[in-house]
């Protein structure tokens, strides 16, 4: 099988290539040149696409004997995934910027154009499972991305492999330790690529502007001034320049934010409590809806906000009754559905929360 094989320079994809070198396929490996004007150096774990992660995976490649090339995304990357992220804030929804890289560079641009050129597969260093069709949870819950692989359609998943996720993280380290490999120790990536500085508020500011508006309690008293409603995501609790705590002491929470007035409101921990998701845009991964309403459970975030549910596609959207409240759920999170299993919880579907009651 001839297999296209995203490496980022990172540990995960580097050891990727390598197993689908050693399961006998035609390999070839891609770094994808996401920044208009990539840095010299990454700093830590922030950032990604650097020249020094291209230079990384380029000599990965030598080691494991396989053609390497650097393919230009950059002008996708920014009309797919950054402008959607600036304008999703400036709309006062969270967005989450590695869910639509997977789905719109990695595994839709990228893939068409391996596809395009004979490619049967892209492999990646992502911790998922497929087994049957199926998208799993990795077998290392604490590294698992398979929520950030809930976008993908089943076409997108018949071309897809994930070599690695059937492996814990520091086992992954140590076997590029014994392949001789220099990123085995690389630190691993965080926060958002593109803004490295890990400043989003500042990227945000400098890309829409200021829109003033105003901070508001449940009676609607004005409690302060902002700049703009990209300043603030539901649940937040610091930075709301807000004088201390509400009139019974305790913290002081977002719990709304309407872009178009520019009211950002906020509540206690009690108002952020949701009990039914409605979402739009549902994918599902085996290609088509279920029928009725299913048992499952639902995560909002790529870390945590897990609660079990029931779920039903009605039309063009999906409507999710929490068993348990969560908390902190923003219009423009990705939900995603799994179907609890011991094997692995297996990936039902997705959708782009559009209000959360």
């Amino acid at each position: 099988m001839r297999v296209l094989v995203a490496m980022s320079g990172g540990v995960d994809s580097s050891v990727a290539a390598a197993r689908m070198v050693d399961a006998g396929h035609d390999v070839v490996g891609v770094h994808l040149a996401l920044s208009s004007a990539p840095g010299t150096l990454r700093t830590g774990s922030r950032g990604c696409c650097s020249k020094e992660d291209a230079g990384d995976a380029r000599r990965v490649a030598d080691i494991l004997e396989i053609p390497f090339y650097v393919w230009d995304f950059a002008d996708k990357f920014k009309d797919a995934v950054i402008d959607d992220f600036v304008s999703s804030y400036a709309r006062g929804e969270t967005p989450n910027p590695c869910v639509r890289c997977n789905e719109r560079i990695k595994f839709s641009a990228l893939a068409a154009r391996a596809l395009a050129l004979g490619f049967d597969a892209v492999a990646t260093g992502h911790y998922a499972r497929l087994a049957d069709g199926k998208l799993r949870r990795a077998v290392d819950r604490d590294k698992d991305q398979s929520y950030v692989l809930g976008v993908l359609t089943a076409e997108q998943l018949r071309h897809a492999l994930f070599p690695i996720g059937d492996t814990p993280k520091p086992q992954i380290r140590e076997e590029a330790a014994r392949r001789g490999l220099a990123v085995a120790q690389k630190p691993d990536s965080h926060d958002i690529c593109f803004i490295p500085s890990g400043d989003t508020r500042a990227f945000l500011g400098s890309r829409i502007g200021v829109r003033r508006g105003t901070v508001v309690d449940a009676a609607g008293t004005v409690l302060a001034e902002h700049d703009g409603v990209h300043q603030f995501t539901i649940g937040q609790r610091k930075g709301l320049g807000i004088a201390g705590p509400g009139p019974d002491g305790r913290p002081r929470y977002v719990t709304a934010i309407d872009a178009e007035s520019g009211t950002v409101r906020v509540g206690t921990a009690a108002d952020l409590e949701v009990w039914r998701l409605r979402g739009e845009k549902p994918v599902f991964s085996s290609g088509t809806a279920p029928r009725g309403p299913v048992e499952c459970e639902v995560q909002v975030r790529a870390h945590g906000g897990i609660a079990a549910a029931v779920a039903e596609a009605r039309g063009g959207e999906v409507v999710v009754d929490l068993r348990a409240p969560l908390r902190g759920v923003a219009p423009g999170q990705t939900m995603v559905l799994y179907r609890p299993d011991p094997d692995g919880d297996e990936v039902i579907g997705s959708a782009t929360i559009a209000a959360a009651e």
